[in-house]
């Protein structure tokens, strides 16, 4: 821990607290966010302090609003302290069981998944930051600057994008509260219920935003689809409903291959890759399974986000987030 860090986490317990004695500052492994959680543990209870890391021109200015909004509403962890000038926050820690033990096995856990979506949608407003679309298409053309690829390579989907922005329009009046990030690594379970944290990328957003991302992630079978969804939507989805997702789907899986595109960019640099090609989305798995492949380097974030892009031009199922 780097001393700037202790300093912040300190300094944020004694505004939460007071003057209390920090029995231990434990790191708690993060996700991509390039934030620095900490675990604090204070007369035998445990607590969050997250700590963001440099402040960008590009990062959402909402996410500490949308974050009260959640932890008022009992979807994210109870807030103690927030300083959105340090980028400093103080939280309830949640102990994390294995999402694979939830009641009811796959299906209890998608239908979970979905309600709790529907309680994030159904919060008061967070603030509106980009069009979900633009946000895409400016993430992508970025991708295609780097020289990850070599020139043509990522045409097509380029052309494809513009395709999928034309048929799906957006509409801002139709935005609810939407977490826009709910990967498995910002779902935990603690042997009771579900809860959500990491909300940088939170703001009024389609709702079916949030849907999309979950389903790539948690219904690992077609049966289990209208099963998150149904329980998200409170009912059965309509014609309207069922036409658009697999647009919005289009949106994010092209979202997350530019962000692990854009990650092996950063490390690898301008290697002009020349096709999309590469491993089956089983034989992925089964190499992050089976330790061949570490989805910490960025030669396995290129891999991923060709499999993302490939889902994008497709409509097969990437192989979720790693």
């Amino acid at each position: 821990m780097i001393p700037d860090h202790r300093e912040a986490i300190h300094s944020a317990v004694t505004a939460a607290f007071g003057a209390v004695k920090i029995d231990a500052i434990r790191p708690v492994g993060g996700g991509a966010s390039g934030a620095f959680p900490f675990q604090v543990e204070i007369r035998g209870r445990r607590y969050l302090v997250r700590v963001e890391g440099e402040a960008s021109p590009l990062r959402n200015p909402h996410q500490y609003a949308s974050m009260r909004i959640a932890a008022e509403a009992g979807i994210a962890p109870r807030l103690h302290y927030v300083d959105e000038e340090a980028r400093v926050a103080v939280m309830d820690f949640i102990e994390e069981q294995p999402i694979g033990a939830f009641p009811g096995g796959p299906r209890g856990l998608a239908q979970a998944i979905g309600g709790l979506l529907a309680r994030v949608r159904s919060t008061a407003p967070f603030p509106p930051f980009v069009a979900y679309p633009d946000m895409v298409g400016r993430l992508w053309a970025w991708v295609c600057q780097t020289g990850l690829f070599a020139p043509g390579v990522l045409d097509p989907c380029t052309d494809h994008l513009q395709r999928v922005r034309e048929a799906y329009g957006w509409d801002a009046a139709e935005s609810r509260s939407s977490h826009n990030d709910p990967v498995p690594r910002n779902v935990l379970f603690d042997g009771q219920r579900l809860w959500l944290i990491d909300w940088e990328s939170a703001y009024c957003n389609d709702p079916l935003t949030d849907v999309a991302i979950v389903l790539d992630s948690f219904a690992c079978s077609p049966a289990l689809e209208p099963v998150l969804v149904e329980a998200w939507l409170g009912r059965r989805p309509d014609h309207a409903v069922l036409a658009r997702l697999p647009l919005v789907r289009a949106l994010t899986r092209l979202y997350y291959a530019g962000v692990f595109l854009s990650a092996a960019a950063a490390a690898l640099g301008p290697v002009g890759e020349t096709a999309l090609s590469g491993p089956s989305v089983a034989a992925f798995r089964r190499g992050v399974r089976e330790g061949s492949l570490d989805p910490t380097l960025p030669e396995t974030k290129l891999i991923l986000g060709k499999l993302y892009v490939r889902a994008f031009l497709t409509g097969c199922p990437p192989p979720g987030i790693v």
